[in-house]
């Protein structure tokens, strides 16, 4: 096969802070409800992320903090000691797969959550429910109007961003991203139409990203900032979040946290024609992940490489994509190569339980091609 590499920015090696990534491709996480009923992770998803390791830096999927922050069945967790010891068995595969380093997301549901899924009444900035039905063990449900969080309920909160940041640590990651996109706990905290607090965690800007703030500085005292990446995805509407200030709020957000020495900002959704993504981009001094947008439903038959290009050209030093890496194990042999880009599957078996959809998909090696 051709090598299409030559000039291109996207194969070439990066150092993150004290990492040496092989190539600037990072593979997004990706909630794929494989784990334990507990939360913990599982010999199959050692196996996934395994097939996986050519990615420059590997972000594991959305694992929560503590019970209360469950957002679906089978969501991986990283608070007890079982979880610990099912993450380590990952981290371990993909090093042995010759991997590079590899984060875990932590991801705080708030309001996207329900009894039936953690056995607890849902938290949030605001007695706000998700506008949508959510899953649960006996199907899709409506939404439970969460309990709003008292200042305790914060505090604690924020120390639980911390412990589970330094469990991951103990399972074998080199970091963790904290998620505050895609209308999850966070996120919450930050759109007006989901905070109505009148409190210090409420109304004005600053106040709306004091909770985001805290938690940085918390994960990072408790690991090290150059171990803490924060992702974001300013005027995302997914889970009901209305990010109707979003021009004024990001850039706030991104001030407050640009001096702390984090390894990456990560932007979920990134269009680099838009004005709020170069002026995050000039104002952010560290590393920027970009996160291209390419169809939900769909992996381009370059498998997202053009858009990739374009974001690198535009400012970002790493890309992250999701869908690619899905159905792609080898996806970074295939971008340089040009080679075939693989479907997805069927979403039902993207999030079902089982190989199919999942560690199944074939190999340039296993179908001949890479010969």
């Amino acid at each position: 096969m051709t090598d299409t590499a030559a000039g291109s920015r996207l194969f070439a090696p990066y150092r993150l802070g004290s990492f040496n990534l092989a190539n600037r491709l990072v593979m997004a996480p990706m909630t794929r409800n494989r784990a334990t009923a507990d939360g913990s992770a599982t010999p199959l998803m050692a196996d996934y992320y395994a097939q996986r390791a050519s990615a420059g830096l590997i972000i594991g999927e959305a694992s929560t903090p503590n019970t209360v922050g469950q957002t679906y069945p089978n969501i991986t967790a990283i608070h007890t000691d079982a979880h610990v010891a099912g993450w380590r068995q990952v981290t371990k595969a993909v090093d042995a797969a010759g991997g590079g380093p590899m984060f875990l997301q932590i991801q705080h549901g708030g309001r996207i959550g329900h009894p039936d899924n953690s056995g607890l009444t849902p938290i949030a900035p605001s007695p706000i429910p998700l506008p949508e039905a959510i899953h649960t063990p006996s199907g899709r449900q409506s939404a439970v109007v969460p309990r709003e969080m008292t200042l305790e309920d914060i505090r604690a909160t924020v120390e639980d961003f911390a412990a589970a940041a330094r469990r991951a640590i103990d399972a074998g990651f080199s970091g963790v991203e904290v998620h505050s996109a895609n209308g999850y706990l966070l996120h919450q905290f930050l759109a007006p139409n989901t905070n109505r607090r009148t409190d210090a965690y409420g109304g004005p800007v600053a106040n709306r990203i004091r909770f985001v703030v805290e938690v940085i500085d918390a994960v990072a005292e408790a690991i090290g900032p150059e171990r803490v990446g924060l992702r974001i995805s300013p005027g995302i509407t997914f889970n009901g979040i209305a990010d109707d200030d979003a021009d004024i709020l990001y850039p706030a957000l991104v001030a407050a946290v640009a001096g702390n020495g984090l390894a990456y900002l990560h932007i979920a959704f990134a269009d680099p024609d838009k004005p709020l993504f170069q002026r995050i981009r000039a104002n952010w001094p560290g590393t920027l992940i970009a996160n291209p947008v390419l169809p939900l439903d769909q992996i381009p038959a370059d498998g997202g490489r053009n858009a990739a290009e374009g974001l690198l050209a535009a400012g970002a030093d790493l890309i992250a994509l999701g869908r690619p890496f899905l159905a792609n194990p080898d996806l970074v042999e295939r971008l340089r190569t040009g080679a075939p880009i693989n479907p997805v599957r069927d979403g039902y078996v993207t999030y079902t339980g089982g190989q199919a959809g999942y560690t199944d998909y074939p190999t340039l090696q296993s179908t001949g091609a890479g010969r």
